[in-house]
């Protein structure tokens, strides 16, 4: 089966096909549109709440991010502790601080309850300083943990072979397979009567008095409520304006010594690397990640891939590198995730992005809120997470005329046309990748002189 990239990750080799034949001319009390962590989750909660659900998934189970994730379950954010307290106060930091650890517990409750093997393990991680800037900004971290009662410990070593001048260990995380994971939930689900559509994908959403109706590839499919797990919604909405598509790059490599650091591991560059360990085909790989950058603003993609096998190389003896990958999240405007009712809609659809570098996490914690306010309207984290916090800014019907001509970029890494304004990617040939576009790429035709 097949993820949104020319490069096969590490994970891949677990996907496997899932449609049930559903009949799509019925009601649903739910349909969830997205199969990777966030949609599958959700569904699976819901499901378990008595909700008939489906998933509607445009390629197959485990296409995009989390087929290419490098699957760190950590309770500590891109978006720090102390950047939260300054924007959002102190208690909304702490319930920050809390999401994280319920996303995690939830996972290892899944994990426990169904009895899924999926790699899963609980590890301590270091988050390391490599200069004076970056022991600046550890400092700031720690003291924004500390505020929030969120344990960070600082240590005079950590077990990577990379010099540092500060580092803090940080117990409780963990990491897993994810598609493993998913494809247990996805079996579960079924077996509750769930059901999956592959190969469908969603156009366009029409909101009636008692139900929506969804506009796929399939034809029309009407729900009582719709979960968009896709990053952005179709269409034109809101949360193109407030969020910012990004690549990430992974790695996997084994090594000469055998010195295989057990823990998870980042540094503080800008971007930052991070590190953990995963066994595959009994064989131990070291997965590095790293060299973000904005989705069709790098010139030459394939040399992201070089920096982050020149940092490894420079501190582990590598001997082979097994796999190299990218995969695709989105940056909220404002650091937090967009949980909930979607904007523009009238209640009954709702969406899940925004996640940064923490889509494990923030799509897992998304299927226990959208579940509560599916069933009651209400969660704890209802406004901090908000997707209507943000209110659409000053010239925003100019953005939208400008961003619907925005022209697409060649990723050589990936073998792909990336759109650097909402981050829909398209193959070689223009053929849809990855959303929110709905449509394949109009073909440009060269002039021709007659005669």
């Amino acid at each position: 089966m097949y993820r949104d990239g020319a490069r096969k990750s590490i994970w891949q080799d677990e996907i496997k096909k899932f449609s049930t034949e559903p009949d799509l001319s019925r009601l649903f009390d739910v349909v969830i549109v997205g199969g990777g962590i966030t949609g599958v989750s959700t569904a699976l909660k819901l499901q378990e709440s008595g909700k008939q659900c489906i998933i509607l998934e445009a390629a197959n189970i485990g296409y995009g991010t989390t087929g290419g994730t490098t699957a760190h379950l950590n309770d500590f954010f891109d978006t720090t502790f102390t950047q939260v307290i300054r924007d959002f106060g102190l208690e909304n930091a702490k319930l920050y601080a809390e999401s994280g650890k319920d996303a995690i517990d939830i996972i290892e409750n899944n994990i426990d309850t169904y009895k899924i093997i999926c790699d899963f393990t609980r590890k301590a991680a270091y988050l390391f300083a490599l200069d004076d800037q970056q022991e600046e900004q550890l400092k700031s971290i720690a003291e924004g943990a500390a505020k929030v009662g969120h344990e960070m410990i600082y240590v005079n070593d950590i077990p990577f072979p990379i010099p540092f001048k500060e580092a803090v260990r940080i117990p409780g995380q963990g990491h897993f397979h994810p598609i493993k994971y998913i494809k247990g939930l996805c079996k579960i689900f079924i077996n509750l009567g769930g059901e999956i559509q592959e190969n469908c994908r969603c156009e366009d959403y029409d909101e009636q008095e008692g139900y929506v109706i969804l506009k796929t590839s399939k034809g029309e499919i009407k729900a009582k409520n719709v979960v968009y797990a896709t990053h952005i919604p179709p269409g034109i909405n809101l949360l193109h304006f407030t969020n910012a598509p990004y690549r990430s790059y992974a790695m996997a490599f084994t090594l000469k010594d055998d010195q295989y650091p057990w823990e998870l591991g980042y540094d503080l560059c800008d971007p930052y690397h991070y590190f953990r360990i995963q066994e595959y085909d009994g064989e131990n790989l070291l997965i590095a990640g790293g060299e973000d950058h904005k989705t069709g603003h790098s010139d030459d993609t394939g040399e992201h891939f070089s920096k982050l096998e020149n940092y490894v190389r420079k501190h582990f003896k590598v001997e082979t590198v097994y796999y190299s990958w990218s995969s695709q999240y989105y940056e909220p405007v404002d650091g937090l995730p967009y949980i909930g009712k979607l904007p523009g809609s009238k209640g009954k659809t709702f969406v899940a992005t925004g996640f940064r570098g923490n889509g494990m996490i923030f799509g897992t914690l998304s299927s226990q809120i959208l579940h509560d306010l599916i069933l009651t309207g209400k969660s704890k984290y209802k406004d901090l997470f908000n997707p209507s916090r943000i209110k659409p800014i000053a010239g925003f019907s100019d953005f939208v005329k400008e961003a619907s001509g925005v022209e697409v970029r060649w990723n050589s890494a990936e073998l792909s046309w990336d759109c650097p304004c909402h981050g829909s990617r398209f193959n070689v040939n223009g053929k849809i990748l990855g959303g929110p576009a709905t449509k394949d790429l109009q073909k440009v035709f060269p002039y021709q002189k007659k005669g």
